[in-house]
C-alpha cells in the first residue's frame, strides 16, 4: 500500500511539473520601461501559475521576429502604427492581444544646444528615428510646433518627402532609434522615444524642450502571433498589466515620464 501512494505522489508531482511547463511565457520588451513593468508584475504572475520569462532587446525589429518566428510568446514594447508599418514591410501577421493596451511614453524633443524652441536658427539639423511609424510621429510632432507643414496632416506615417512648407530649412536625419540620444552633441535637435531617453538619464518631463500630451494615439501595447493572442497565460499577463497596482507602479517611478492608458 506504501509503495502504491508513493507511486501515485511521484505520479502527481511530475503532473503538476508538466503543468508548471506549461505556464511558461516568455516575453520580449525592450529594457526600459517595458522590462521593468514585466518584472513588477512578475511575482502576481507566479502565484497564478504563470512562469513569465522576460526577454530584453535593444532595438525595435528583433522583438517582433523573435515572435514571429516562435522563439518567443509576446512581445511588449511597440505601439499599434509601428506594429502596422512592421507587419506590412515584414510580411507577417503580429496583433496586439485583446485589451493588449497598457500605457503611453509622450515622444520628446531634446538639444543640447538651445534652451527653447524658438531659438532654432534656420537649417538646423532635426535628427528623427528611421523607422515610418516613429519617423512619422516626430514630423507630427514639429507640425503642431508650427515649425513645418504636412502633405497629409492626418496621416500617422509622414516621411520628410511629406513636408509641404519647411519655412526655416531645417534639414532631417534620419537614425536608429536607439542612435538618437548619442546624436545629440552633433545634431540641433532630436526627438527621442521616451524608452531610449529615460534609459540615457533625460527626463521626460524636466529635458524635453516640447513633448507629446496625453491625447497621443501612440499606446504601447502587448503583440503576439494570432494563434497564440487569446492563450489564458497571456491573458493573466494583461490583467496584471492592467491593475491597480501596475498603475501606480508607473505612475510613481516614471513621474509622468510613462502615463498608463488604462
Amino acid at each position: 500500500m506504501l509503495k502504491k501512494t508513493l507511486t501515485a505522489i511521484a505520479l502527481a508531482a511530475a503532473a503538476l511539473g508538466a503543468h508548471a511547463a506549461d505556464a511558461v511565457l516568455k516575453v520580449a520588451a525592450t529594457a526600459v520601461p517595458h522590462a521593468e513593468i514585466l518584472n513588477f508584475v512578475k511575482p502576481q504572475l507566479k502565484a497564478q501559475g504563470v512562469d513569465l520569462q522576460v526577454r530584453e532587446f535593444s532595438d525595435y525589429v528583433q522583438p517582433n521576429a523573435a515572435v514571429q518566428d516562435k522563439q518567443l510568446d509576446a512581445n511588449f514594447f511597440q505601439h499599434q502604427p509601428y506594429l502596422d508599418s512592421y507587419n506590412r514591410d515584414r510580411k507577417s501577421d503580429l496583433i496586439m492581444v485583446p485589451g493588449g493596451k497598457v500605457h503611453v511614453e509622450p515622444f520628446g524633443a531634446y538639444s543640447r544646444k538651445i534652451k527653447n524652441v524658438k531659438d532654432l536658427k534656420d537649417g538646423a539639423t532635426i535628427a528623427i528615428p528611421n523607422d515610418p511609424s516613429n519617423g512619422g510621429r516626430a514630423l507630427l510632432l514639429l507640425a503642431k510646433q508650427g515649425l513645418i507643414e504636412l502633405k497629409d496632416p492626418k496621416s500617422l506615417t509622414p516621411t520628410p518627402l511629406d513636408v509641404a512648407k519647411n519655412p526655416k530649412k531645417l534639414k532631417f536625419k534620419e537614425l536608429e532609434a536607439p542612435l538618437l540620444p548619442r546624436a545629440l552633441a552633433d545634431v540641433d535637435l532630436a526627438l527621442i522615444n521616451t524608452n531610449y531617453a529615460i534609459e540615457a538619464k533625460l527626463n521626460p518631463t524636466q529635458d524635453a524642450l516640447f513633448i507629446e500630451g496625453a491625447d497621443s494615439p501612440y499606446t504601447n501595447i502587448v503583440a503576439a502571433r494570432a494563434d497564440r493572442a487569446s492563450d489564458p497565460a497571456i491573458a493573466k499577463l494583461v490583467n496584471a498589466l492592467h491593475t491597480p497596482e501596475t498603475k501606480k507602479f508607473i505612475q510613481d517611478k516614471y513621474k509622468g515620464a510613462v502615463v498608463p492608458a488604462f
